[in-house]
């Protein structure tokens, strides 16, 4: 018999390699021809390992997802950036490499963010995705989120939409 071992757990300053590789990966994937190119080579290169290092190390909520020995997921989580959303808490970010997902693993990383969220006394987020972003937007309609705001944000001078969802 075969067992395949997954795990989402706090991440470790140790971890910030893995990690630095999922946000690589799976931005290049989400965001290509949604985010001007140049903009989003800037916006992964500024996220390498020792960015990550320094984000676990200040003590940035952010779990990570291991298959079978590797972080092939991370998501990152705290109090709402805005309040007047009436959401307490939201997730920053949820990323998997593109071959894990569509199998589960998002949904567990999602859910396992829910769960820190709330035992810091969130017991409600928000999160933001591009509108563009048709498998994100899918995603976070699949797992129960309503629509709550719209907003526009601007990479190199290029205007995109992006949706905020609310979760009671």
């Amino acid at each position: 018999m075969v067992e395949t071992v997954i795990a989402i757990r706090a991440a470790r300053e140790k971890d910030a390699l893995g990690v630095a590789h999922v946000h690589d990966e799976s931005w290049r994937e989400a965001y290509r021809g949604i985010i001007p190119g140049p903009a989003l080579e800037r916006m992964i290169e500024r996220r390498g390992p020792v960015w990550w290092a320094r984000a676990i190390r200040s003590g940035s909520r952010l779990l990570v997802l291991e298959f079978r020995d590797s972080i092939v997921g991370y998501a990152s989580v705290g109090r709402s950036r805005v309040p007047s959303l009436g959401y307490r808490g939201e997730i920053f970010e949820l990323y998997l490499t593109p071959e894990h997902q569509g199998v589960g693993h998002g949904r567990r990383l999602f859910e396992s963010a829910r769960r820190d969220l709330a035992s810091f006394g969130f017991g409600d987020c928000v999160v933001w995705a591009l509108a563009d972003n048709e498998r994100a937007i899918a995603f976070y309609r699949r797992v129960g989120g309503k629509m709550v705001r719209k907003a526009i944000e601007t990479f190199d001078g290029e205007a995109r939409t992006r949706v905020a969802f609310g979760f009671d």
